[in-house]
């Protein structure tokens, strides 16, 4: 029987670079017998709103062919229900596809993942911040990665992972450590100055900047990790080592595994699978095998 695929494209993923690889892979999963009702929204209201309208008719899958913003917006429609969510990585940061082991390099080679329809549950976490209340598949950063975040969304250039690297040069100028108070599973509470905190179900972000290296997206746990407050040049020696995963060695970075988070602190900014999500404080929740992913 022929699987009945809604695909959800971000037509300006990589900046609209990725877009000539759409027809490859529809005609891969034509060929391969799947029949396909493209999804394209106006903004990301409009996409959402549509991915849920699909999912409420029960397709086969609920196929992302984005980055991790686009699998971000999928997971909203498909999390909870029995409509699994295949992936197609084609974005700038990759890195949910990649913890979940879908080719990442050829976007032909993972519509061929989608049509062997080979699928596994896996957790999401469901955060809140203010107003805001959705999940997020990946990692949720608070502090100087999504300060950089803020900075690098206001550049129009360069384009690609060059612009993070302008707003970690830019941001370092003025960023001071910034008082967090961390509870972790409702009872145990943290109060520090910190670069950072991370939040992770999945072990990357920002384009396999592995922040927390051992996570596992179908433990039931969350990882929490924070980098205690350094000097800028002691912070500036150890960031590129997230890249290795090696940072969690150092004296200043702790990472604990809970259930549940609620991270505080002023001026400070959310980011979850590199979507703003809002002002702290903001509250993570892990969901077990709330997702059916193909892999």
């Amino acid at each position: 029987m022929s699987p009945q695929l809604a695909l959800l494209v971000n037509p300006a993923a990589r900046g609209g670079r990725t877009l000539p690889l759409l027809e490859p892979v529809a005609r891969r999963l034509r060929a391969g017998g799947a029949e396909l009702s493209v999804i394209v929204g106006d903004d990301a209201a409009d996409a959402l709103e549509r991915a849920c309208t699909a999912v409420a008719e029960r397709p086969d899958a609920l196929v992302a062919f984005g980055g991790d913003g686009l699998v971000h917006l999928a997971v909203q429609a498909v999390a909870g229900t029995d409509v699994p969510l295949g992936i197609i990585p084609a974005g700038t940061g990759n890195d949910i596809a990649a913890a979940l082991g879908v080719p990442c390099k050829d976007p032909v080679a993972a519509a061929r993942t989608v049509l062997r329809m080979k699928s596994r549950l896996v957790d999401v976490a469901r955060v809140r911040a203010g107003r805001a209340d959705e999940l997020f598949a990946g990692v949720l950063c608070c502090g100087f990665d999504s300060r950089v975040n803020e900075r690098a969304n206001r550049l129009t250039w360069p384009p690609g992972t060059a612009r993070y690297m302008v707003a970690v040069a830019g941001e370092l100028r003025s960023f001071r450590p910034i008082p967090f108070r961390v509870t972790l599973d409702g009872d145990e509470v943290i109060e520090r100055e910190a670069m950072m905190v991370a939040v992770a179900n999945t072990c990357s972000y920002g384009a396999g900047m592995r922040v927390c290296p051992d996570a596992r997206p179908d433990d039931g746990l969350l990882d929490v990790m924070m980098v205690d407050a350094l000097s800028k040049s002691e912070f500036l020696r150890v960031f590129p080592s997230v890249y290795r995963g090696t940072h969690v060695g150092h004296r200043a970075v702790s990472v604990r595994r809970v259930r549940s988070v609620r991270l505080e602190a002023a001026d400070v900014v959310a980011y979850a699978d590199g979507e703003r999500i809002g002002a702290v404080p903001v509250e993570c929740e892990v969901r077990p095998g709330a997702l059916r992913v193909i892999v």
